[in-house]
């Protein structure tokens, strides 16, 4: 894959449509995760900018009326920012509310967080919040005889 096939025109295209001070930080979102993992790959998901890394989903990031939202997949990466006090419990995403580029983790913060993030991929530990749910047991539907 060439660096240009990482990149998604429909993620330049929900950037520009975003509220004008939601572009500085979904642009410095996008930019911080290709610095820190090369190879990601942009697309959409439920009609939200998704970061895929070795097919599975690193993280993603989303533009609402007064907000910004940036969140982690991945049980592993939870229990890091759980423990440095990052997570926002409570909040879309895994920052909360992002309203200002000065919201986000420093960038060293950032770049580090995405790096430990791709490392649980890459070593086999990640394991998907979807994956993670509990499976609800639905008892058979009695039929009418």
């Amino acid at each position: 894959m060439s660096p240009a096939d990482a990149f998604d025109p429909r993620l330049d295209v929900y950037i520009a449509k975003s509220k004008p001070f939601a572009q500085p930080i979904l642009t410095q979102i996008r930019e911080l995760i290709h610095k820190a993992v090369p190879g990601v790959v942009e697309t959409m998901k439920w009609s939200r900018p998704f970061f895929e890394y070795k097919g599975a989903i690193l993280c993603n990031m989303a533009s609402f009326n007064e907000h910004c939202s940036f969140g982690f997949w991945g049980e592993e990466i939870a229990a890091v920012l759980r423990d440095g006090d990052v997570l926002q419990p409570g909040a879309m995403g895994s920052l909360g509310r992002l309203t200002r580029i000065e919201d986000l983790p420093a960038n060293k913060q950032m770049l580090s967080l995405l790096r430990k993030a791709a490392s649980f991929i890459d070593s086999g530990e990640y394991t998907s919040p979807i994956a993670a749910r509990q499976k609800v047991v639905k008892a058979p539907t009695p039929t009418v005889q």
